[in-house]
C-alpha cells in the first residue's frame, strides 16, 4: 500500500498505472507532437527534452521525426522499457524533475499533465528554473496540463473501470488545493490502494509562478489540434513559454 506522501515514486513504478491508462490514444499524440513541432518551428536534428517521458511514447516518435531526443523519468521501470528503443540520437536517463538537468536542449516537453505534483509552490518554481537553465539560447518549453476550471466544473467524484480483469475503484476529491484521485484494486488477494495529486493550476496560477521562474507564456492552447485555450471547455491547457 503507497501513502500519500512522494504518491509519484510509488504508483509511477507500477504495471498497474500502464494498465490503467492503456487507453492514451497512440495517433492523438502523433498529431500534437508534429503540431508542435511545426508551431514551434524545430529544425530537423534539434534537440528535445521529453521531461517525464514515462515509457517513451512521445520520446520515440520525435525521434522518428527527425529530432535528437533524451527522455527523462523518475520511474527506474519505466525508463528500463523506454531504454530498448535507445540509438545515437534518442537516449533516456532517471531523473528527478526537481534536480538541474545534464544537458542543454532546443525545447523541452512537460506532457499529459507531468507538472503541479509538489506540496511546495517553490519547488513547481525550481522545475522551471531547471527547464530555464536546460534551453539554449531562443528554447522554447511546452507544458501540457490539465484544464482545471473545466475539471472541477465537470469532475465525477465516484467510478469503477474494468481492464485486464481488474476492477479500479476511483475517488476524486478536491482538498487542500489539489485535485486528488484515489485508485482502489485488489489482485491475486492483495489489495492496493494508490493515489494521483495534482496541484488546482489555474492559467493566472501558472503565469504567477512561470514569472517567478524568470520565464513568460509566450502562447496558449487548449487542446492538442492547438485550438484556442476557453476556460470553460477546453480539454488542455498548453503553456508554449520561454525566457
Amino acid at each position: 500500500m503507497s501513502s500519500k506522501k512522494d504518491w509519484f515514486t510509488d504508483w509511477f513504478n507500477t504495471k498497474y498505472y500502464h494498465i490503467l491508462y492503456q487507453h492514451r490514444d497512440q495517433e492523438e499524440a502523433k498529431v500534437f507532437m508534429s503540431n508542435l513541432t511545426i508551431f514551434l518551428k524545430l529544425e530537423t536534428g534539434s534537440s528535445i527534452l521529453d521531461l517525464a517521458c514515462g515509457k517513451g511514447r512521445h520520446s520515440v516518435y520525435l525521434n522518428s521525426l527527425g529530432y535528437k531526443v533524451t527522455g527523462a523519468d523518475l520511474s527506474i521501470n519505466s525508463i528500463k522499457h523506454a531504454s530498448n528503443f535507445k540509438n545515437e540520437t534518442l537516449n533516456f536517463l532517471v531523473q528527478d524533475m526537481r534536480l538541474p538537468f545534464p544537458i542543454k536542449v532546443d525545447a523541452v516537453f512537460n506532457l499529459f499533465t507531468s507538472f503541479g505534483y509538489f506540496s511546495e509552490d517553490h519547488e513547481d518554481t525550481r522545475v522551471l528554473e531547471n527547464i530555464k537553465n536546460s534551453l539554449n539560447k531562443n528554447g522554447m518549453a511546452v507544458i501540457d496540463y490539465l484544464n482545471v476550471v473545466k475539471t472541477l466544473n465537470s469532475l465525477v467524484e465516484n467510478e469503477t473501470i474494468y481492464l485486464d480483469e481488474i476492477e479500479f475503484k476511483i475517488k476524486k476529491e478536491v482538498k487542500n488545493d489539489f485535485i486528488i484521485k484515489q485508485i482502489e484494486f485488489t489482485i491475486e488477494g492483495k489489495y492496493h490502494r494508490y493515489y494521483e495529486r495534482v496541484k488546482c493550476l489555474t492559467l493566472e496560477r501558472f503565469e504567477k509562478i512561470i514569472t517567478s521562474a524568470g520565464l513568460k507564456i509566450n502562447r496558449t492552447f487548449g487542446d492538442y489540434n492547438l485550438h484556442d485555450y476557453i476556460p470553460e471547455t477546453s480539454n488542455r491547457l498548453i503553456l508554449i513559454i520561454g525566457e
